[in-house]
């Protein structure tokens, strides 16, 4: 059974999202502040976190901020919720490694099929085990990336980016294919794309010649041996 952590001081909506998740099959527990969040995470890592952004004891996105910090939780899938609706939230949310992201108020029917679809893709149920380009390899089963057999530490969306990349190596994937495959669609006018393409690019060094850029459409993989600087 897999479990849910709900990081949200509002009790009622606590209680609404544990109630229908717990309906759907989950193992579910709640906790009102980050610190009493990271007392569990220390005991147990959940399969999934649902993290409200306004706490009271500490800003939701200095909490994703040390998760991705630590080891045992830098690809934990996170769903985001808060009542903020400015462009500029979910922004900083992406860019910090948010996996998704709702907006109060959301529907109970829409966030569980979010998280359906966040555990889907954690666990990695689609695919080959080994994708490969160039000197770059991703390891299904490990999610781990190397270049030159060397390991590349990435964020849950990066990977998610790159494997989507690599296993349509060669063809150009609109902004939009891209979106809705790695973000569920998220819509808006958002940098978040290129800010993971430019993170992704830093992170795979000397091979980051193979995520092109196709100007006005979007992005592809492609390698060439000699490839110009």
């Amino acid at each position: 059974m897999d479990c849910v952590y709900i990081v949200e001081d509002d009790q009622n909506i606590r209680e609404i999202e544990t109630f229908a998740l717990k309906n759907s099959g989950y193992h579910v527990l709640g906790f009102e502040t980050a610190n009493e969040f990271f007392k569990a995470v220390n005991t147990r890592i959940p399969d999934l976190v649902i993290l409200d952004i306004m706490l009271p004891d500490e800003d939701g996105l200095a909490v994703l901020k040390k998760l991705r910090g630590r080891p045992d939780t830098r690809r934990l899938p996170v769903m985001l919720v808060t009542a903020k609706q400015q462009e500029i939230d979910k922004v900083k949310g992406f860019d910090l490694g948010a996996d998704d992201y709702m907006t109060k108020p959301f529907g109970v029917m829409e966030m569980i099929a979010r998280v359906k679809a966040l555990l889907r893709r954690s666990k990695g149920e689609s695919g080959e085990k080994i994708l490969s380009l160039g000197p770059v390899t991703l390891d299904g089963e490990k999610r781990q990336a190397t270049v030159e057999g060397h390991p590349v530490e990435l964020t849950f969306k990066e990977y998610e980016l790159l494997q989507l990349l690599l296993r349509n190596q060669g063809i150009v994937l609109s902004r939009d294919q891209i979106m809705d495959r790695v973000w569920d669609g998220y819509e808006g006018e958002s940098r978040t794309l290129d800010m993971h393409i430019k993170s992704l690019r830093q992170k795979l060094g000397e091979a980051s010649g193979m995520i092109r850029t196709v100007r006005n459409v979007g992005y592809m993989a492609e390698w060439e041996e000699q490839q110009p600087e």
